[in-house]
């Protein structure tokens, strides 16, 4: 009963008119985003963070249009997936194999509109996950102490990667980096400026909203002026919907599969580091080898399509419990909100359900709100939606550029702060062009001071005695997790990351 009296006062706030205007603009411009190749949730929620600062927005509105933004997103990236064979994100990878062959077949509508339903069924079971595993979570990490919550910090980066990841050597330079990064300014214990070269801007650190908005935002744009003679514009492709409505015998053979895939879409999304990729991955794989007795996985079934779009939309919304309830991300996009609430003061883990139940609550409440937004948006507006896709890149990332510099300097008024947001593009375009993630950077600059901290209290709470980080059983299994989050990706990860590619690939869809 405490739930669902929590869930009403959420409903309370979210219902509010400027609240639900946030939401629908975030579930429209989400869309927008996911549907573009190249964009995807994680660039969708950085490019609009200096929107939600600019406008004035408190912590909940803020959040509302943010994760309204990343749903909205995770909803978008099919569109391209299914109509033209690029997925929109990775996470959209699965839908080519049975989408596109749809569309070929002239049930384009169909299956934009079955990945839709499929969305939301995900996205929606993801949010209950939520509201229920939240706060049990909750309850264990009030045993925390410094020297667990320092366990903790370390398996969020070394599980980072998830079993997805090719290369944890990069990953590892990418988490030091971000780390190293977090040091800059005075240390909080002695008062010593570190690495800021006297340059009075830095005494007070480096600001992650803009490291965030320059490896992010900017870097797509220094990408785009590498690549942009190689003609990858959707424009001049000419996009076919016909039927728009799936018919009922078709909702009614996929509503086990969504079920299913809802599921396992969950507990991908909860384990830190694995996210929407995998979660896709894994509903496409089980459902296939569970359903597919006929071989027809991959010409066309809807299932095909069902299944991996409700797996990666409820990883999306799994993705969140870690962030709430621990401070420890799940995935890239949700690594982009925890910026957002520490620069609004918040800070994510067990206390927040209890110092902030606002903004949790009212948060909850909002996805439930956005779900059914996109739903009715998603179905009703495929037609517009598509029509995005004939947007040049020439347009559209002098658009990202403005965006991120306006914003950037509305928060702050520091041309300083837009010379480090340029730096920080020039890095993200170093860095992805030799394949390092700029995820673990992101994270090693939120938590670093954390981890800093935590570890310093611990050791000093023992008396200098290091054996205190594996002193209780907590810890240990702590440690014994992030130990094997790291290896296993070694041992596993390139062969799954190559059996997700070589599927896409066999059915002819077009590279990332």
């Amino acid at each position: 009963m405490e739930l669902l009296a929590n869930l009403g006062d959420g409903f309370a706030i979210a219902l509010s008119w400027q609240n639900i205007g946030l939401a629908l603009l975030g579930c429209f411009l989400g869309t927008i985003m996911g549907a573009l190749p190249g964009l995807g949730p994680s660039n969708g929620v950085a490019i609009l963070i200096p929107l939600a600062f600019t406008m004035g927005l408190g912590a909940t509105p803020s959040l509302i249009l943010l994760t309204s933004v990343y749903y909205g997103a995770m909803y978008g990236g099919r569109i391209s997936s299914i109509l033209l064979n690029i997925p929109g994100d990775e996470p959209a990878m699965m839908t080519c194999l049975d989408g596109h062959p749809m569309a070929k077949k002239g049930l384009a509508g169909e299956a934009l509109s079955l990945s839709g339903i499929a969305s939301f069924v995900g996205a929606f079971l993801a949010t209950w996950g939520l509201i229920l595993l939240a706060p049990q979570l909750v309850k264990i990490a009030l045993l925390f102490g410094p020297a667990e919550y320092f366990a903790l910090f370390a398996l969020a980066f070394m599980t980072l990667g998830g079993v997805s990841s090719t290369n944890q050597a990069k990953s590892a330079f990418a988490a030091a980096l971000g780390l190293g990064l977090a040091t800059i300014g005075v240390d909080t214990q002695t008062g010593v400026p570190r690495f800021t070269f006297g340059e009075v801007h830095l005494y007070d650190g480096l600001d992650f909203l803009v490291a965030i908005v320059g490896l992010f935002a900017l870097s797509e744009v220094f990408i785009f002026l590498e690549t942009r003679h190689g003609g990858s514009d959707a424009a001049g492709r000419k996009l076919t919907i016909g039927k728009l409505y799936p018919p009922v015998s078709m909702i009614r053979q996929t509503t086990p599969t969504m079920l299913r895939t809802s599921f396992l879409g969950f507990i991908a999304g909860v384990l830190p580091g694995a996210g929407a990729s995998l979660g896709s991955f894994i509903s496409y794989s089980m459902e296939k080898k569970l359903v597919d007795k006929e071989g027809t996985f991959g010409t066309g079934d809807p299932r095909g399509v069902a299944a991996p779009e409700a797996g990666n939309n409820a990883a999306a919304g799994g993705a969140l419990v870690p962030m709430l309830a621990l401070g420890v991300p799940g995935s890239g996009t949700t690594a982009v909100l925890l910026a957002v609430l520490l620069a609004l003061n918040i800070t994510p883990g067990p206390l927040l359900f209890s110092q902030n139940p606002d903004v949790v609550w009212g948060l909850i409440a909002a996805l439930f709100i956005a779900n059914f937004m996109l739903l009715a948006m998603n179905i009703p507006m495929v037609g517009l939606f598509t029509r995005v896709l004939m947007i040049p890149s020439r347009i559209l990332m002098p658009i990202v550029a403005m965006v991120s510099f306006v914003g950037i300097y509305g928060i702050s008024g520091s041309t300083f702060d837009l010379l480090v947001m340029i730096g920080f593009g020039v890095m993200g375009w170093a860095l992805r062009k030799l394949d390092v993630p700029l995820v673990p950077v992101i994270l090693g600059t939120l938590l670093g001071n954390a981890m800093e901290n935590n570890l310093r209290r611990a050791v000093t709470i023992d008396n200098g005695n290091w054996w205190t980080l594996v002193d209780s059983p907590l810890s240990i299994a702590l440690w014994t997790v992030a130990i094997i989050g790291f290896v296993l990706p070694v041992i596993v990860g390139a062969r799954l990351k190559a059996r997700m590619h070589q599927r896409r690939d066999e059915k002819g869809a077009v590279s990332d």
